[in-house]
């Protein structure tokens, strides 16, 4: 598998699997994902700790022996912290300094293991004090218990408030985004010519990571809206669906694979996280990592969801200016 430079720092595989949901099937599924993974040059997974209230994490280290050396430092293993979850929703975030360094040693002993590679603030705290996180982190990393850090869902001030105290570089910055949920791209350089698109008074996340080299990984990449669905066979999104099976026949992969494309096409060097529990849809879903869009067949995907949105694109909008 092609392999990224996160941050400009760790080298990693070009996508990593996302491990909420391996709570949710039979362990021998779970197993079996993992272990695909790992074939197809996988290196990197991502953990939290409210993903199965810590359970995925325990399912983690028990399908991988993370005491044994070699299988440890074969692998990169990241975790969150922040949400404050009941069985029905997030009560609140909390990024003070107990509970960050909390949350970071329960998860080491969940999985097993003496180190996280990354650990990252998994949603905003708007009561964050800087100095708190910056206290967690420089204890976690003086210990050796985490070796980077980064942030998940956040937006450039956010990055930059937290910047004001910590130390470590921030060297990902996990958001959604998917070819059928562009939002990164409308607010950078949209072809959707719409006041909304264009009002990011917070400065746009994608040229921000850019400029800093903090590395986006994706959440969600097949998906639309927020849980809204994958898009591929949906009713709703027609004119995706009918570029990407061309483009998936015409190489004669997956539409899932072309998504992945679309992704990884973005100069961004963006890291998709790739959720399934499926071992042979992750199989099929990586052929995706080999196959390279042009320009004109990243654009043409991108404007088929514009028109499924019932977007205005750069087109539409300079025809109506000229009647």
């Amino acid at each position: 598998m092609k392999h990224i430079m996160i941050g400009g720092m760790v080298e990693s595989s070009a996508a990593a699997l996302g491990c909420m949901r391996i709570c949710r099937v039979p362990l021998a599924d779970a197993r079996k994902v993992v272990h695909q993974a790992l074939d197809l040059g996988i290196r990197l997974f991502d953990h939290a700790d409210v993903y199965g209230f810590g359970k995925s994490e325990e399912i983690f280290g028990e399908i991988l022996d993370l005491k044994t050396p070699s299988v440890r430092e074969r692998i990169q293993i990241q975790s969150k912290c922040t949400l404050i979850r009941d069985q029905v929703q997030t009560l609140y975030n909390d990024q003070s300094k107990e509970h960050i360094i909390k949350s970071a040693e329960a998860s080491l002993k969940r999985l097993g293991t003496d180190y996280l590679d990354m650990f990252l603030l998994h949603h905003p705290d708007t009561l964050v004090e800087p100095e708190e996180v910056a206290e967690a982190f420089d204890y976690l990393h003086s210990t050796g218990k985490v070796r980077y850090f980064g942030v998940s869902n956040h937006k450039p001030m956010q990055v930059e408030l937290l910047k004001t105290c910590v130390q470590q570089p921030l060297i990902m910055n996990q958001l959604q985004f998917s070819v059928a949920h562009p939002d990164l791209v409308d607010a950078s350089q949209p072809l959707r010519m719409q006041p909304h698109a264009l009002a990011d008074t917070n400065g746009d996340v994608l040229t921000y990571s850019r400029i800093h080299k903090m590395t986006i990984q994706a959440w969600s990449p097949f998906q639309f809206g927020f849980y809204g669905g994958p898009f591929m066979e949906n009713e709703q999104y027609p004119e995706l669906n009918q570029v990407a099976g061309r483009l998936a026949d015409e190489r004669q992969v997956s539409k899932s694979a072309i998504a992945i494309a679309w992704i990884l096409r973005h100069p961004a060097k963006i890291q998709p996280l790739i959720g399934t529990t499926n071992a042979q849809r992750l199989k099929d879903i990586c052929t995706g990592i080999d196959v390279e869009l042009t320009r004109e067949e990243w654009y043409e995907l991108y404007r088929a969801q514009l028109r499924d949105e019932g977007k205005s694109d750069l087109s539409s909008s300079v025809s109506k200016q000229k009647k």
